[in-house]
Order: C-alpha cells, then sequence, then structure tokens
C-alpha cells in the first residue's frame, strides 16, 4: 500500500517537473542570498542590508536576512528531499529552477533593493551606475 497521495503512472512514480523547478527555484534564491550576504555583507563588509541607519541596525537587518536565507534553503532542501524520496525530481526542471532562482535574486536585489527601496547600495562615495549595470547584467 502506497502511503503518498501522489499519482503513479504505469511504468513509475508520476515526476513533477512543475514542483521540482518551484522548489530548486527556492534553493537557488537562498544560496545566492546566502552568497550575497556572506561575502558582501561579512567578509568585505561592503555594506550591509540596511544601511540607512547606525551600524548596530545595519548588522541587526544582516542578521534578519541571513535567518531569512537559512530558513529558505532548509525548506527548499526538505522539499528537494520530498521530491527524491518520491520518486518525482524531475532533473532538468530543477536545474532551470535552481539558475532561475539565483537570477531572479539577484535581480531583485540589484533593481528593487539597491535602485527602487535604496536598502544598500553596493559603493558608496562614487557613481554607482557602473555598478549596478554590472550587477545586474553578470545575473
Amino acid at each position: 500500500m502506497r502511503a503518498s497521495n501522489r499519482p503513479e503512472t504505469p511504468r513509475g512514480p508520476c515526476v513533477e517537473p512543475r514542483r521540482s523547478m518551484a522548489v530548486c527555484a527556492l534553493i537557488g534564491a537562498a544560496v545566492t542570498a546566502a552568497v550575497d550576504e556572506i561575502v558582501f555583507h561579512q567578509i568585505l563588509g561592503r555594506h550591509h542590508f540596511y544601511d540607512r541607519a547606525t551600524t548596530g541596525v545595519g548588522l541587526f537587518s544582516d542578521g534578519l536576512l541571513h535567518t531569512a536565507e537559512l530558513l529558505a534553503l532548509c525548506a527548499g532542501l526538505f522539499l528537494h528531499a520530498d521530491l527524491r524520496r518520491h520518486g518525482s525530481l524531475a532533473t532538468p526542471p530543477a536545474w532551470a529552477g535552481l539558475f532561475l532562482g539565483m537570477g531572479a535574486f539577484q535581480l531583485f536585489d540589484g533593481i528593487v533593493d539597491h535602485k527602487l527601496l535604496r536598502l544598500h547600495q553596493i559603493r558608496y562615495g562614487v557613481d554607482v551606475t557602473p555598478y549596478d549595470v554590472t550587477w545586474n547584467l553578470t545575473t
């Protein structure tokens, strides 16, 4: 008796391409957020997630970003394990979702966080336009 509600085809478990893509997009966004937060916020100290206040508020905002990114990564990995356990992971859509999530995070960060909300900038004291264009084109 099957414990899952997933439909089964005559050849075995049914793969789920849309779910595979969505789960891996979550993982991709979380991994890219982690790289951004660890490299640019912690190691290089370029900026904080919210730079329009004191350093303490900036560090607190980095902690909130790190917490959200870790929760998203854990949720994504659990959902990925569920797909694999039931044999319903669709590999090509999963890879596409991973890269889609990575790019979506970068574009959201570059356009919404940097330009629209002005939460933080890539650099300070210089014309940031070349940095922003380069940042968004590399995604």
